[in-house]
């Protein structure tokens, strides 16, 4: 077994985070049919979070939870496309609210062939390298990026998610466990489906989704 995934962080720093999510509509509640046929009473989309106040309280979050957990020496990588933003972004909140100076890389889809070519842009990287999702579905671009950082003679050093959905993909594990186990990676997130439970408990105007939110656990949820 690889190491477990880890959904940690502040409490402040959690429903900052899903305060921010709800309020621009990165995280809806309703009814909603997921890739997997499944229907889910909640759905998350990082790519709501287009205002540059939404993105800096995203960014918040992540940079806490990457201070918290990276190496000194490490470096942040985001995979294109919706990484690019988000590795930039982390660099600069983790420097500003923390005084960590992480450096960040990012690849480009298609080779550059003419100024400096190739596919990174950035740092170059060195070190540990901690990779950059919005969340994991199919584990898809986590595995490409731990594929590029060591042909560039890195160690790919853990995954930062803003979200773990917390539940079974085809079999007990969840795509994020399923990820720290076949890279033997920690996978960190800024809050996971047991935190979102206790946040709509908490919200007097998002309680009416409790109910519904504890069964899709039940039904779908992963252990530990």
């Amino acid at each position: 077994m690889g190491p477990a995934t880890v959904a940690e962080a502040s409490d402040d720093n959690r429903r900052d985070f899903l305060r921010a999510a709800v309020a621009c509509q990165a995280l809806k509640f309703g009814s909603f049919t997921l890739k997997s046929g499944r229907t889910s009473p909640y759905f998350f989309n990082a790519g709501a979070f287009y205002s540059g106040a939404s993105l800096d309280a995203l960014v918040s979050a992540y940079a806490a939870k990457a201070v918290a957990v990276m190496q000194p020496q490490a470096m942040l990588f985001g995979p294109a496309y919706k990484g690019i933003p988000l590795v930039a972004a982390i660099a600069v909140a983790a420097w500003r609210d923390h005084g960590r100076d992480f450096a960040y890389a990012y690849n480009r889809k298609e080779a550059k062939d003419h100024g400096e070519g190739g596919t990174l842009v950035g740092a170059p990287l060195r070190g540990p390298v901690w990779i950059v999702d919005d969340v994991i579905s199919a584990g898809t671009s986590v595995r490409e990026s731990v594929q590029l950082i060591r042909d560039q003679g890195a160690l790919p050093a853990g995954v930062l998610i803003a979200l773990d959905r917390q539940e079974r993909g085809q079999g007990e594990l969840s795509a994020a466990q399923e990820v720290a186990e076949q890279f033997a990676l920690p996978v960190v997130a800024v809050a996971g489906l047991s935190d979102l439970l206790d946040f709509v408990a908490d919200d007097e105007a998002l309680t009416q989704y409790a109910a519904a939110l504890n069964a899709y656990r039940q039904q779908y949820g992963v252990r530990g």
